[in-house]
């Protein structure tokens, strides 16, 4: 399967870890997570291939995250609750992610990229 880099093209973060994939010689697809936002079935299978908590998956830097006080409520919200209110906006959703449909990283690590794509 072929990578897919999914990004907001002004996300700093995400030109760092496409500079990275581009220097390394690594193809990949690029998905605009604002113009088409991964889908809640998307989501659920990134967050079970990934091993990560599930509230990791939240841009909490983000304006979206604050306006809607996400900070208090998370740890009221059921998984499906969650899973719900990140597919329902694309700026909720912490970036870049990066899979091949097996392995999956979030964010941008250089030594977790090493281990993941090179």
């Amino acid at each position: 399967m072929t990578i897919q880099f999914i990004h907001y093209p002004k996300c700093t973060t995400c030109k760092k870890a496409q500079k990275w994939l581009t220097d390394n010689g690594v193809s990949f697809e690029e998905v605009h997570i604002v113009e088409q936002p991964p889908t809640k079935e998307q989501l659920e299978s990134f967050w079970q291939a990934s091993g990560q908590p599930l509230k990791k998956f939240f841009n909490t830097s983000g304006m979206k995250y604050r306006e809607l006080g996400l900070k208090d409520r998370l740890a009221e919200m059921s998984e499906e609750e969650q899973l719900t209110l990140l597919a329902s906006d694309g700026m909720l959703i912490k970036r870049p992610i990066v899979t091949d449909g097996e392995k999956v990283t979030l964010g941008f690590k250089e030594s977790e990229f090493e281990h993941a794509w090179k």
